[in-house]
């Protein structure tokens, strides 16, 4: 059991540090927050939840393992590398994928149901 709960604390370190130093987690924390808060007054269903909660979920992954990505590789090559060049930009594409696929499920759950609040339609 004691190792489980290391494993945790673990997980919990490296959450905490990208909450400290990396400012596009924290934008990523801040938007996720924003949507939970519009989902909340909109009145989401379960299934939107769960599509929105995925989605923040998927987007917070991404930026954690581009981090782990971007320290190791920093770690590992100290002078500039074409090689981790492309790692790590291939590393932040998958972020921007995350973020851009995270965004148009948003569109497509707030916008219909802001249209319908504002009586745009029916």
């Amino acid at each position: 059991m004691n190792r489980l709960l290391k494993s945790f604390a673990y997980a919990w370190h490296g959450i905490k540090y990208c909450l400290k130093y990396e400012q596009n987690f924290k934008i990523h924390i801040a938007a996720g927050a924003f949507v939970i808060v519009f989902a909340a007054l909109l009145k989401c269903t379960a299934v939107e939840w769960m599509i929105l909660c995925i989605c923040i979920a998927m987007v917070l992954c991404a930026e954690l393992l581009n981090t782990a990505i971007e320290k190791y590789c920093d770690i590992q090559q100290k002078s500039f590398s074409p090689q981790i060049k492309i790692i790590k930009d291939t590393a932040a594409g998958a972020v921007l994928v995350a973020a851009v696929l995270a965004a148009v499920c948003g569109t497509l759950i707030f916008v219909p149901k802001l249209l319908q609040l504002f009586k745009i339609i029916n």
